[in-house]
């Protein structure tokens, strides 16, 4: 067993590797972490790296992959990848859901019965507040593709991002999803935290290392601590959770990151428990 596998078994690492995939996007979200929009530079990691990390991932000991973005979607080899790699590990993709077309759902209609997950983003259950938020017409969009989506027996989850909702919204949104088809454990509430375009308009929670996981994230920029970490702001990349230039072989920045945590004072576990 890799050290990094017994990290994991240990709990003192988590066990997912995240990809960027790209950076580009159909949105421009208020409080997208990295300035994500449509004619940003692409940043992509070709699909034949994603699935070179992944083996490398599974070897050291990882037990899945994530796939997020810019909208990873917007990406044309995208479903037969995510296929290939749910044949390595499990694969959780972050996703817009605003791309599913009908020949878009018939290409995911073969993950179902496999080991992948779509988790789209859904922050109220107003159209209007969802959509100042995220774009017009996002509303809309999600809340077609998710039945779709369920009914084809593709796993969903629900990421709702936000600084704040009064106790009736929650109610609300919470029954939304239910009747969309996605249970209450695929529900995830996060707050927005405050890099990329946030801190623009001063939104989120201040995060620094001690308040995320330590799980690493390769962009086409190196290796960080989080997928928190490699976020734009003023079109600049941020480095202060960078771990690693160096992303290859894979074993190199799991190393760092390790030697990073372990490193850590006792007990100075995250914070802010985002997922």
């Amino acid at each position: 067993m890799t050290q990094v596998a017994e990290a994991i078994a240990s709990g003192a690492l988590p066990g997912r590797l995240w990809m960027y995939s790209n950076y580009h996007c159909n949105l421009a979200c208020s409080y997208c972490l990295t300035e994500s929009a449509p004619k940003v530079a692409k940043r992509e990691l070709p699909a034949e790296l994603l699935l070179s990390l992944a083996r490398e991932a599974k070897e050291l000991g990882f037990t899945s992959v994530g796939i997020t973005g810019g909208e990873p979607f917007l990406l044309p080899h995208l479903p037969d990848t995510i296929e290939r790699l749910a044949e390595i590990l499990p694969v959780i993709v972050l996703t817009n859901g605003t791309l599913f077309t009908k020949e878009r759902l018939q290409r995911v209609q073969r993950f179902a019965g496999k080991p992948v997950a779509l988790q789209i983003s859904l922050d109220s259950p107003d159209a209007v507040v969802n959509d100042t938020m995220r774009g017009p017409h996002n509303f809309r969009k999600v809340i077609e593709a998710i039945p779709a989506l369920v009914e084809r027996g593709v796993q969903v989850r629900i990421a709702t991002t936000m600084e704040e909702m009064d106790e009736s919204d929650m109610v609300r949104l919470c029954a939304l999803h239910r009747e969309l088809g996605v249970p209450d454990e695929d529900h995830i509430v996060r707050p927005i935290v405050r890099r990329g375009r946030a801190v623009d308009s001063a939104m989120g929670v201040e995060a620094q290392a001690a308040d995320l996981p330590p799980e690493l994230t390769i962009s086409a920029d190196g290796a960080f601590w989080s997928p928190f970490g490699p976020t734009v702001h003023s079109g600049a990349l941020d480095t202060d959770l960078l771990v690693s230039r160096t992303t290859s072989p894979l074993q190199r920045p799991a190393g760092i990151l390790l030697r990073l945590v372990q490193g850590r004072p006792p007990g100075e576990d995250s914070k802010l428990g985002i997922k």
